[in-house]
């Protein structure tokens, strides 16, 4: 494994870092204090710094060797917030917020940017602009289209932009990254039907929408399996259903919940479309009514071919070919997404291991992402950071050539 052997011994403070921000969690756009710690070790480091894009975004800035002159910049991400639920873990670094923890790993990927913001400093052996994003409200506030909205891309111009993620269950020394779709689109519904109330004794004397809600339930997943092509991927979940006070009333009204994920913009129309008419038709054949409402949350991450590729060659020249496997799509979402709409880039994972690297103190449950007892494999630090500099550097090596 070809690391960095600066980033390497620095390694156990930027791991201090790390653990700090772990012990005090901030959730979407409330990451003041994790932004005054990013802010403060750029700005000691030498790296001149911006701030306020996303309400709490940082981005450093930091110029090669020609000082810039290039022209050429890549953008590099790092996500900063944590979820609202409660650690399981005691350990020394374990939340110190109430019904907050970082379940996700941003901490980490806070951390390895920052390990790699340290040695661009000392070693700018590049030309052009690395821009180091540090982006808030990823968890659901979709903080890069709030970045993006603020003027990230024109003020900072760049060619590409790239991010990563740590992904648990891989074995630890690994990456992935593969071309196309990596992660799904998030999208919500909410379905209110609208019928006529009265005595359970009585359903004749009514509209009961609990019926309804059911048939509904059932016709959305002929969407899945006839409308929509075997080959392309789509999931529709309903999740909650609300209906009734009393045992003995018919409610007048049912409201169904859920969300729907695809891999690609033309699914998620046919899906939207079909779901509106499903429900409106369905409401229609029993003469009730609905109102439907369908929110698009995130669109799929869809990484570029090219910087895809580029990404695996530099990681094959760090932890060899082997440990460089097939970037397994999943249905998840992920707000850089955004990015990758308006700049051609990649989103890869690297592994987090099996979660043996966890301190005495961690709880019960296993090391995997959005779980109370997960934490953050800190031996990532130096392997992560190694990647975002050699990709950096060769990146706009290859640029200039």
């Amino acid at each position: 494994m070809n690391v960095i052997d600066s980033i390497v011994t620095q390694a156990a403070s930027i791991a201090a870092v790390r653990r700090d921000i772990h012990a005090h969690p901030e959730l979407c756009f409330e990451e003041v204090r994790t932004a005054d710690v990013v802010a403060q070790k750029l700005t000691e480091w030498g790296i001149p710094i911006h701030r306020g894009l996303g309400k709490t975004g940082v981005v450093g800035i930091v110029k090669g060797r020609d000082g810039g002159a290039s022209g050429r910049a890549i953008g590099l991400r790092a996500d900063m917030d944590a979820l609202p639920m409660q650690e399981f873990n005691t350990f020394a670094h374990a939340s110190q917020h109430h019904g907050k923890m970082h379940a996700c790993g941003h901490d980490g990927h806070t951390a390895m940017l920052l390990a790699a913001a340290q040695h661009f400093a000392k070693h700018r052996n590049f030309d052009g602009t690395v821009y180091l994003i540090f982006q808030p409200a990823e968890e659901g506030g979709g903080g890069a289209r709030v970045m993006m909205e603020d003027g990230l891309f024109e003020q900072f111009p760049m060619q590409a932009v790239f991010g990563m993620h740590n992904w648990p269950g891989m074995k630890a020394g690994q990456f992935a990254v593969s071309p196309g779709p990596v992660m799904a689109s998030s999208n919500e519904f909410k379905i209110t039907i609208h019928g006529k109330g009265g005595h359970a004794a009585m359903p004749h004397t009514g509209i009961d929408p609990v019926p309804i809600a059911c048939q509904m339930v059932q016709s959305f997943q002929t969407i899945i399996s006839r409308n929509k092509k075997p080959v392309d991927a789509g999931v529709i979940s309903v999740t909650m259903i609300h209906a009734g006070e009393a045992t003995n009333v018919v409610p007048d009204s049912c409201e169904l919940q859920g969300t729907v994920r695809t891999f690609s913009i033309e699914v998620l129309d046919m899906i939207e479309a079909r779901m509106k008419q499903v429900a409106e038709h369905t409401c229609a054949a029993h003469d009730a009514t609905c109102e439907f409402e369908f929110v698009r949350n995130y669109p799929p991450t869809v990484n570029s071919a090219a910087e895809a590729d580029f990404a695996r060659q530099v990681m094959a020249g760090i932890v060899g070919e082997a440990n460089v496997v097939v970037q397994e799509p999943t249905m998840g979402a992920e707000d850089f997404a955004f990015m990758l709409q308006a700049k051609p880039g990649a989103y890869c994972f690297i592994a987090n291991g099996d979660g043996t690297h966890r301190d005495m103190g961690h709880g019960g449950g296993p090391c995997t992402l959005h779980n109370p007892s997960y934490d953050f494999n800190d031996d990532l630090i130096p392997l992560g950071a190694t990647y975002w500099v050699r990709l950096a550097e060769e990146w706009l090596a290859a640029a200039r050539a």
